[in-house]
């Protein structure tokens, strides 16, 4: 099989170099005006998903309630509490900011599009992965400061709940609400550019990687870490894929899913957003010298993600056997 080059696979690897080499710009204080930058992007990103989401493609899968409760399970509660078991077993092996970068990583919802994309590959239930990943995507906004809120308060830090989420509501919440409003509007010029949209959706969120890795550079945060950093992340990010993959599995043995349900809940529970993570983490950390680490396991895990399951997505639909 053969695997084509993603631009914005790349472009994360070109934005995390622009910012080693020329920190400066999107640094706090820099004349690209990251504070400002970064929400005027998160509220593009979440606008432009407000025109391009249509709730009305919901209804289909809203009636199959085990696999909503699995998948959500999944992903607010089996990958968190994993996070909560490593986050003290990893005291001596990484830094705090890369330790909390794992469990932000564990908290964060699924994603959306490559989610209904893999489990329509490979011949599973596209209604409810179409929920589920837009539920997810809306828990996400409450569900994921609040599971920072328990990890940063055990950790002796100070984490403005109430101000965090409030600046969710404001930066994510009111633009996908407009955003719908506007659907009326501009949902059939989305439809038809949807290239178009999703070109300035990824854009937007590579400057949001460089600006994350600006400080962390101009900080010296990278400094030190050394090459085991990066090969331990690696192995945890494989890790947790792995667990969390067959749990599912295991999970939807025993209901006895069908196929379909089956494919859907495990590509939809399996999958954590760097499309969502990336912005969040804007608002919730803002000029925070360690962003960039907090960022580093989501930037492992995604492309991970989307090559295992894209690999498993096209064997199942060649197969057509039980997943």
């Amino acid at each position: 099989m053969k695997f084509k080059i993603d631009w914005f696979l790349t472009g994360m690897f070109v934005a995390t170099g622009l910012a080693w080499v020329f920190p400066e710009p999107g640094a706090k204080g820099g004349w690209l005006y990251p504070e400002l930058l970064t929400k005027a992007g998160v509220a593009l990103i979440f606008f432009l998903h407000g025109v391009s989401l249509s709730f009305a493609a919901l209804k289909d899968g809203a009636l199959n309630w085990r696999v909503h409760l699995v998948v959500q399970a999944s992903v607010f509660l089996l990958f968190p509490l994993l996070g909560l078991l490593l986050f003290p077993l990893l005291q001596n092996w990484l830094s705090p900011d890369l330790r909390l970068g794992f469990f932000y990583l564990c908290a964060l919802p699924s994603t959306v599009s490559s989610s209904v994309a893999m489990t329509a590959v490979a011949g599973g239930n596209v209604p409810a992965a179409v929920f589920n990943a837009t539920l997810s995507s809306l828990l996400g906004i409450v569900l994921t400061p609040l599971w920072l809120k328990l990890v940063v308060g055990e950790a002796g830090a100070a984490f403005p709940l109430e101000k965090v989420i409030l600046d969710l509501m404001l930066w994510l919440v009111l633009p996908l609400i407009v955003g719908q409003l506007m659907r009326p509007l501009l949902g059939g010029w989305a439809k038809r550019n949807k290239k178009l949209v999703s070109t300035v959706d990824r854009c937007t969120i590579l400057l949001l990687v460089y600006t994350s890795f600006c400080d962390s550079v101009q900080f010296g945060v990278w400094e030190q870490q050394t090459a085991g950093t990066l090969v331990i992340s690696l192995l945890l990010v494989l890790a947790l894929f792995g667990a969390l993959f067959w749990l599912i599995g295991l999970i939807c043995t025993s209901l006895r899913f069908s196929r379909a349900d089956r494919i859907a809940t495990i590509l939809c529970g399996s999958k954590k957003s760097l499309a969502t993570g990336v912005p969040m983490a804007q608002l919730m950390f803002g000029t925070h010298p360690g962003l960039g680490l907090i960022l580093l396991p989501i930037m492992l895990y995604h492309p991970l993600q989307l090559m295992i399951c894209g690999v498993l997505a096209n064997r199942w639909k060649e197969q057509q056997v039980p997943a």
